[in-house]
């Protein structure tokens, strides 16, 4: 009979994520994991079997994560032009502006990995569905509208991370607001 698991693999992942965070994912070893969950590392390594695994688990997770944050915003902005930017702002603070420029390194493993990059590909269309949801009676065609408003939004974040032009949650609105009106969407 198996022995039961003290750290939950949640658990581990969740610390796993922090390393890779607070350090980058180079930094994400077995040894630097064990003492922060308190296991030994060769139980780690039972987990996952290489660090290329344990990684990709951590990264996985935090996509999961990125899924439910997704999923509440939509839950939460009505589904009206207008929507569009409550859905998008509210995704915006699940961003720490402090670190955005760490996330670019955990961006480059997720475009690497092609496990990762299809969860990437499927938060992207489930975005980009719950945003032209939204764009319902719309003048025009509304296909690849979403699309292009998700990525004004991130290019947004990009963007605000060099200027740093005020506070991100207005930054990010009004740069919403503008590409809805310039595109003819009633809000």
């Amino acid at each position: 009979m198996p022995r039961k698991r003290t750290v939950p693999d949640q658990a581990l992942l969740d610390e796993a994520l922090l390393v890779v965070r607070e350090s980058g994912p180079d930094a994400l070893t077995f040894a630097a994991l064990a003492p922060r969950v308190g296991l030994a590392a060769s139980t780690i390594v039972q987990r996952f079997g290489t660090k290329a695994a344990l990684l990709q688990a951590a990264l996985g997770r935090a996509w999961d994560r990125l899924d439910e944050a997704t999923a509440a915003a939509d839950d939460r902005a009505s589904v009206e032009p207008g929507g569009v930017v409550e859905l998008l702002v509210g995704l915006t603070g699940e961003y720490d502006p402090q670190d955005y420029a760490d996330q670019l390194l955990i961006l480059r493993e997720d475009l690497r990995d092609p496990v990762l990059r299809a969860r990437g590909r499927a938060w992207l269309a489930a975005l980009t569905h719950a945003v032209e949801r939204r764009l319902g009676e719309v003048p025009g065609d509304v296909a690849g509208m979403g699309e292009l408003i998700v990525a004004q939004w991130q290019g947004t974040l990009t963007v605000w991370s060099f200027m740093r032009n005020g506070p991100l949650i207005s930054v990010v609105r009004a740069g919403l607001e503008d590409l809805l009106a310039r595109l003819h969407v009633d809000r």
